[in-house]
């Protein structure tokens, strides 16, 4: 587990025992794209904000955008 680079989204999947795995799911994104915005990497685009926070919010309710993002 150590040593994953990983962004807001990423670290709070960890926190709560969520894979990535179940984001591709629920959201129909790529893996790829799942992948890179859990590193930190890649901000996401409106409508792949829509999907991923969707699918957040069946975890918790009250999840916010910048609780993730910096947008």
């Amino acid at each position: 587990m150590s040593g994953k680079q990983r962004g807001k989204l990423g670290k709070w999947l960890d926190k709560r025992g969520i894979k990535q795995e179940w984001l591709v799911k629920e959201t129909n994104l790529a893996r790829n794209t799942i992948s890179d915005i859990c590193k930190g990497r890649r901000t996401p685009t409106t409508p792949t904000l829509k999907k991923l926070m969707k699918a957040l919010r069946k975890v918790d309710r009250n999840a916010k955008v910048d609780d993730f993002f910096d947008i």
